[in-house]
């Protein structure tokens, strides 16, 4: 686990062993919005300054807004990334880690890396007493899949019994507000939201942290001032206070269509999210190499050889492309 993880975006490696320019690479191997909003003119204040406590207040209210939070205030964060290295300090002396999976696979590599057991379980009824803190993505990535508010509720209470902690990863959960725990109250709960994602702005590495003010304080600590730029927290305030539906709305139209181009192609979908589906075939590694033939790239896995998923495409044209080169792949396969 000591090593680098893969992840999806890897155009230039990709364009480099198979060649193309990365511009003429259709890349489906991330769950990110391919249709970013529109963005607001970013006053010079915000380049030529160091973020003030006024402007992180502003993002931070229009997150709690956004994102239900009721009387937490969301901490801005560089990227949700930045967090998962400093969850090891929460774990409580000669506990375990529980992280359930398979999923992201940085939370296992941050507790491994700081010494720490780590128990891959793949039910919450694996949780046990020796687990002192545990880590669900939810919805999950890759599968989907999804535990209600009141079974995360009640593992929060167990933990808090013994002073765990659970942490509850909705980077993917914007499509999904009704089963999103960041309103909830439980003094052990810390829910990870990813900003990127769902507006299709990865590359500002912005991410928000909803826990108590404790715990909050103590992230904010630990990352030091001035952790998000100013023009990263201009761009949340703007966006979060702004009418997202037609951002939903773009991001369930992709969704229907890239199912529609895999159940034309055969393929079986095993779990997903509006903005990725996780595709279960034995044949997923010679799919994945001809689809990069055609400078398609996709997020294969070293775990699960016959699993690929695919991310949303910019428009129709991209599911064309991906539709024609699916059917050259079974043509060639019958």
């Amino acid at each position: 686990m000591s090593g680098p993880i893969q992840h999806g975006g890897g155009l230039a490696a990709a364009s480099a062993l198979y060649g193309g320019r990365i511009e003429d690479w259709l890349d489906l191997s991330t769950g990110i919005n391919p249709y970013p909003p529109d963005l607001p003119e970013i006053p010079m204040r915000a380049w030529h300054r160091l973020p003030d406590q006024e402007r992180e207040m502003a993002s931070r209210q229009a997150a709690q807004r956004f994102y239900r939070a009721g009387h937490r205030l969301p901490l801005p964060v560089p990227g949700t990334q930045s967090v998962i290295q400093l969850l090891p300090r929460l774990v409580p002396s000669g506990a375990r880690v529980a992280v359930m999976s398979p999923t992201y696979g940085e939370y296992a590599r941050a507790f491994t890396l700081a010494g720490l057991t780590v128990d891959a379980v793949s039910d919450l009824n694996l949780v046990s007493t020796a687990h002192g803190l545990v880590v669900v993505v939810n919805p999950n990535n890759p599968d989907g899949r999804l535990h209600t508010p009141s079974e995360l509720r009640a593992l929060a209470a167990d933990l808090a019994n013994r002073g765990g902690v659970l942490v509850v990863d909705e980077a993917f959960g914007d499509m999904q507000p009704e089963q999103s725990l960041a309103g909830d109250d439980s003094a052990n709960l810390i829910v990870f939201r990813s900003f990127g994602k769902f507006f299709g702005l990865a590359g500002i590495r912005l991410g928000f942290v909803v826990a108590s003010d404790e715990v909050a304080a103590q992230f904010s600590e630990w990352l030091g001032p001035w952790a998000v730029s100013g023009p990263a927290l201009v761009l949340a305030e703007h966006l979060m206070s702004s009418d997202t539906s037609f951002v939903a709305q773009q991001i369930r139209q992709r969704g229907v269509a890239l199912q529609e181009v895999l159940s034309e192609a055969g393929l079986a979908v095993r779990g997903g999210t509006d903005l990725f589906q996780l595709v279960e075939d034995a044949s997923a590694g010679e799919l994945h190499r001809h689809l990069c033939s055609r400078q398609i790239l996709t997020r294969k896995f070293d775990y699960r050889s016959d699993w690929l998923r695919f991310g949303l495409a910019p428009d129709e044209a991209g599911y064309a492309r991906l539709r024609e080169a699916l059917e050259t792949f079974r043509s060639s396969s019958a």
